[in-house]
């Protein structure tokens, strides 16, 4: 791999678009000063992804952007593309050739591109990390880096061995592992913050969820209890209403059977009474009337028979006496008895005939009397009795109903109050936590305007302090870099005078520099008096001096020396207008006494004056003297010269300047220390503003969340007042139709009664006018019987006197008929025999007639006497049926009652079972149809669900307020800390992750270095060896005990010279020891190319041939790139690029193969 071409357009003074193309070999860059030829190694050091402006020799990174001349404008970009041949497929990518670019923009854009592709600095870095193309740049030299590398601390030199030998990317990774590390230990910090929080957060909610669990516990239990006890009930409320509807089933069965009954009694007390009735009127009337009456006329037919037979008997006896007369008279006479008889027993007749009428108006007396007893009875109405009982039910369950649902009605109302009070007492608490919410969001705003502000503070003293501190870094480098500069300029004074081979003689007190003090500003003009004794050895005396003179000669070495201890020199007068020089420089304090007198005889004819046109002057009045400007221009006798520009260097300069560079040094640490210190504070500040954001954002939210509360709980709060409003109505409402219904069912329950007894009365008195009518025909059917028997009595008598008037009326005739008698008499006598025969045959046909009627009378009377008893029985049956009417009666009305109470405790019942579901929805949340089994539920020996379902009531009222979500954010903040414990834990892994990645990255840094330090120094040694004939060179590690942190020193001893300070070499030498140590880095871990600008420039003919030498041996094995003044460093190179710039105008390049011009 090999540096194949590089673009630039507007880089620095290249402001077209300049391409070099490169081949491998040494390529050598030229130009006068000025030109811009190292800018080239700038536009590499750049593009490879150089942060520092220090790198780029500039104070700002967009100084590297064309900036103009005075014809030509500045442009508002840089670009720059460097194309790498891959085709060693040394870079991890696809293709032969590798393009990295890179844009700067005016206003500070950067972009990075591989092959066209953009992408990050990290990844350029990360690409060229394994090809020996390091972040530091090892393998570019930029001007005076040679000094930088000698004079840098051990830490540095250890640097450029870890990048070549690819120890950086493990430096990286543990720079990152490190910074991972710290940040899981800032991560575990924040996390066991959290977690304390969590737990501090934790043990309240703790209490407060053991307090909802046993809430919830208390509330499942409860939730079962009820569950069990509801479904009890329920059960209980169902069993009770089958039974109760199995019940009323039954009882209205059994009530239209008693109905039934009670109209079959009656029909069969009315059948009875008609029955009896008519028994009796067919017994006094029809067939005892008749057959009584057939029995009296039998007799009076049998007696007028037998008394016609016993006069018809008498007639013939009389006829057979002839005494018809007599016969006659005598039938007269007796005749006339006969009628008296008659009329004793028509006198006889009227008693009962009186007693008959009697009797006939007592039952007329009676029948009025039952007509107006009985004429304004009430009509038996049993439906509107049952109209009545069922009103009184509905008017109960009307009542039953609405007394329940002014219960609901009231305990919705107590709970709407409770509810309200609840909702205006949340309502309050929320506008109190609404105004300490607002309270503590103004403070967090508050808070986090001034955390923000201590942020911006804090962020812009660190900035201050970063730029100080990187002033500071900058005055320690620039005063550690002018105290070693000036400690090489007065070593190479001293070494110039000889100082060196001089050491080890006696007498020898040091350099000129050493043993004096100059004044500040007085140090040029100084050195322009002193001239050349300013690199002098001074020595104790006159025998010093030759012993140091003959050493000189002997070792060849040049020098010269300034004896002491000579006679003392008188002091000159100043001329006007000048001042003694040797008023400004003394000897140290640390010098020998002599020193002064030496000064004396140094600086007596020495003066200052104010300018050079004044020097001029006062030379031309005091040739003898000198006079010396403070710039440095001097006037003596043997000439006038300007000023050289340097300054005189004293041993007390170098070691003021050291003073100053640690002073300086020393500074950058309380710098460092307030950088870190105000990177700590900006680190708190802004995790102070990440806290306050995030508590702001917390009580914003909780604000909104407040609001959002607020407004539903006004909403409820409104919904809660109007359903109290609506309830109360409701209760009112219900309150004067409970009072209507207990008014009407107060009327009716007063209205039954009156109407039951006049139902009862009326049957009564129905009962009483069957009874009286039943006897009322009875005494009818005696009257018309004794009515009967009196008119057929009547009859008989009126029968029997009419036989006898006749028969007088014959007896008369026949007395007054006398002739004939004789004749008459045997016609009578034939009249009367045959009168006789057919009277005696009909006396028999009455006598037998009678028989049968008497029979038949007996019959009668036998059937007469049955029917009475049936009579008697049937008024029995008739007394049976009612007194079994009555107590159907009594039984109808108890059963009516028994039935209205099991409908009354029905209507209760379905009250009660309306009650309970609307208990178990509210209670259980759940549909009675969907209730399901009761669970089980342990019950202490005699104790019931009811007394449970208290117990847990009470129990849960004793609880006190409950925090439904503790639950919830208890559990939240649980799993929120098992989180934030895994997330502990995860840390804690992933530190002993990283603290393992740490060993092994440590392992392997340590490993990488030691064998690529061993490589290095065996390098060094052999390369110091032949730039150095002769000398020794080896590296040492500053703490051997720590090779992971160790420096590497180097130590470089020329050869016949013991020199114990890299700093006491020459600059050549200086050069020569730092191409030493970066060669042997070259060889121990090559890379592909190396860029040196202007390493070279002081090293004398014998160095420059012996780094060529080493340039020639590193052709074959890398890419050189080298910017040169060196005519004999163009010779060695393959290829040349020149680099002009015409005044006004921009850089261009002009480029020549050296190798084919000389082979041409």
């Amino acid at each position: 791999m090999f540096l194949k071409r590089l673009s630039m357009k507007g880089f620095k003074s290249f402001a077209d678009n300049t391409v070099l193309e490169f081949e491998p070999g040494v390529t050598a860059v030229v130009g006068p000063n000025g030109s811009g030829k190292s800018n080239v190694v700038d536009a590499v050091t750049w593009v490879l992804g150089a942060q520092s402006t220090r790198a780029l020799r500039s104070a700002r990174m967009d100084d590297v952007i064309f900036m103009g001349t005075a014809h030509r404008a500045a442009l508002g970009r840089a670009e720059v593309a460097l194309t790498l041949d891959n085709s060693s497929k040394r870079l991890p990518i696809d293709g032969a050739e590798v393009t990295i670019s890179r844009t700067l923009f005016r206003n500070g854009d950067s972009e990075y591109a591989i092959n066209g592709t953009t992408c990050r600095l990290l990844d350029v870095q990360e690409l060229l990390g394994d090809s020996g193309v390091g972040r530091q740049q090892h393998m570019i030299i930029g001007q005076g880096q040679l000094d930088s590398i000698l004079n840098s601390n051990p830490e540095n030199r250890r640097a450029v061995i870890e990048e070549a030998a690819g120890v950086l990317k493990h430096r990286r990774r543990k720079e990152r592992a490190e910074r991972r590390l710290a940040a899981t230990q800032e991560n575990l910090e924040r996390l066991g913050d959290l977690v304390r929080e969590v737990r501090r957060q934790m043990r309240p909610l703790e209490r407060q969820a053991a307090s909802a669990r046993s809430f919830a516990d208390v509330e499942s239990e409860l939730r079962d209890a009820r569950h069990a006890l509801y479904a009890t009930r329920l059960s209980a409320f169902e069993q009770r209403r089958a039974v109760l509807e199995a019940e009323l089933s039954a009882a209205s069965e059994r009530e239209r059977a008693l109905r039934h009954e009670v109209l079959t009694l009656d029909a069969q007390a009315t059948a009875a009474a008609a029955e009896m009735s008519s028994r009796r009127e067919e017994l006094l009337a029809s067939s005892l009337g008749k057959m009584q009456g057939l029995a009296e006329r039998t007799r009076g037919t049998a007696s007028v028979i037998s008394e016609r037979v016993r006069a018809l008997r008498q007639a013939l006896v009389a006829s057979a006496d002839e005494n018809v007369i007599a016969t006659l008279e005598a039938d007269a006479a007796r005749l006339s008895q006969d009628l008296l008889a008659l009329e004793a027993d028509e006198r006889a007749l009227a008693p009962r005939r009186a007693a008959l009428e009697d009797a006939r108006t007592r039952f007329a007396e009676a029948e009025a009397s039952f007509e107006v007893d009985f004429a304004g009875d009430p009509t038996l109405d049993e439906a509107q009795l049952h109209g009545a009982r069922q009103r009184l039910v509905l008017l109960e369950r009307s009542l039953a109903t609405s007394r329940d649902n002014e219960r609901r009605a009231r305990e919705r109302l107590a709970n709407a109050h409770e509810q309200l009070e609840a909702s205006t007492h949340a309502r309050r608490a929320n506008e109190h936590d609404a105004e300490v919410t607002n309270a503590e969001r103004e403070l967090a705003e508050g808070v986090l305007e001034r955390a923000r502000e201590d942020l911006a503070r804090d962020e812009a003293a660190r900035e201050l302090a970063h730029l100080a501190l990187a002033e500071a870094t900058d005055v320690a480098a620039r005063a550690q870099a002018r105290a070693e500069a000036l400690a090489r300029a007065l070593d190479e004074l001293s070494g110039s005078g000889g100082r060196a081979l001089l050491g080890g003689l006696d007498g020898v007190l040091g350099s000129f520099l050493d043993l004096i003090d100059v004044e500040p500003g007085w140090e040029k003009a100084v050195e322009s008096a002193a001239g050349a004794s300013v690199a002098a050895t001074v020595v104790s005396g006159r025998t010093s001096a030759r012993a140091a003179l003959a050493t000189l000669r002997r070792e060849g070495g040049v020098g010269l020396i300034l004896p002491v201890g000579e006679g003392a020199v008188a002091a000159q007068p100043a001329p006007a207008g000048t001042r003694a020089l040797r008023d400004v420089v003394r000897a140290r304090a640390d010098a020998p006494a002599h020193v002064d007198t030496m000064l004396d005889a140094l600086f007596a004819r020495c003066f200052v004056v104010v300018d050079w046109e004044s020097g001029i002057e006062n030379a031309g009045a005091h040739r003898d003297l000198v006079f010396v400007t403070t710039d440095g221009d001097r006037f003596a006798p043997s000439g006038w010269r300007v000023a050289s520009g340097r300054a005189l260097v004293t041993r007390a300069t170098v070691d003021e300047a050291h003073a100053s560079a640690q002073r300086a040094v020393e500074a950058v640490g309380p710098l460092e220390q307030a950088r870190r210190d105000l990177d700590a504070t900006c680190t708190l500040a802004r995790d102070a503003v990440e806290r306050s954001t995030s508590a702001l954002a917390a009580l914003r939210a909780r604000g909104e969340q407040l609001a959002l509360d607020a407004t539903r709980l006004a909403r409820e709060t409104d919904e809660l007042s109007e359903r109290v409003a609506n309830t109360s109505r409701e209760v009112d409402e219900l309150a004067g139709a409970i009072s209507h219904l207990e008014s009407e069912l107060d009327a009716e329950r007063d209205a039954l009664p009156a109407l039951e007894r006049s139902l009862s009365s009326a049957l009564e008195r129905r009962l009483a006018r069957d009874g009286a009518r039943a006897a009322l025909e009875a005494q009818r059917g005696e009257l018309d019987e004794l009515a009967t028997n009196l008119s057929r009595t009547e009859a008989e008598l009126s029968e029997r006197r009419r036989l006898i008037e006749q028969r007088q009326r014959e007896v008369e005739a026949r007395l007054e008929g006398r002739t004939g008698e004789r004749l008459e008499a045997a016609q009578r006598r034939e009249s009367l025999e045959f009168d006789l025969s057919v009277l005696e045959r009909l006396a028999h046909l009455v006598q037998s007639a009678g028989e049968d009627v008497r029979v038949a009378q007996e019959a009668l009377d036998s059937t007469y006497r049955e029917q009475l008893e049936a009579t008697r029985a049937s008024g029995e049956r008739l007394e049976e049926t009612r007194q079994a009417r009555r107590e159907a009666d009594a039984r109808l009305s108890a059963l009516a009652d028994a039935t209205r109470t099991s409908e009354i405790e029905l209507a209760e019942l379905a009250v009660k079972r309306s009650n309970l579901h609307e208990v178990i929805h509210r209670d259980l949340g759940v549909e009675p149809s969907s209730l399901g089994p009761a669970p089980a539920v342990e019950l202490k020996d005699g104790v019931s669900l009811e007394q449970r379902v208290g117990e847990l009531e009470a129990r849960m009222s004793s609880l006190g307020p409950i925090n439904p979500l503790a639950l919830e954010e208890l559990a939240a903040l649980e799993e929120r800390y098992r989180d934030l414990d895994a997330q502990v834990s995860d840390v804690r892994s992933a530190r002993r992750e990283l603290q393992e990645v740490l060993r092994t990255l440590d392992e392997e840094i340590m490993t990488t270095f030691l064998s690529a330090y061993a490589d290095v120094n065996e390098h060094f040694s052999a390369l110091i060896s032949m730039l150095f004939p002769g000398g020794q060179g080896r590296l040492n590690l500053s703490e051997p005990d720590d090779p992971l942190n160790t420096g590497v020193e180097i130590e470089v001893r020329p050869m016949g010279r013991n020199v114990r300070r890299i700093s006491l070499l020459s600059g050549g030498e200086r050069s020569m020891a730092a191409l030493a140590f970066l060669f042997a880095v070259f060889r121990s871990r090559p890379s592909p190319f190396y860029m040196m600008d202007e390493v070279e420039a002081a090293l004398d003919d014998v160095n420059l041939q012996r780094f060529l030498s080493l340039v020639d041996e590193f052709r074959n094995e890398a890419q050189l790139l080298i910017v040169t003044h060196q005519k004999r460093t163009m010779e060695a190179a393959d290829a040349l690029y020149g680099v002009t710039m015409v005044p006004g105008a921009s850089s261009k390049v002009v480029s020549q193969r050296v190798k084919r011009e000389i082979a041409s």
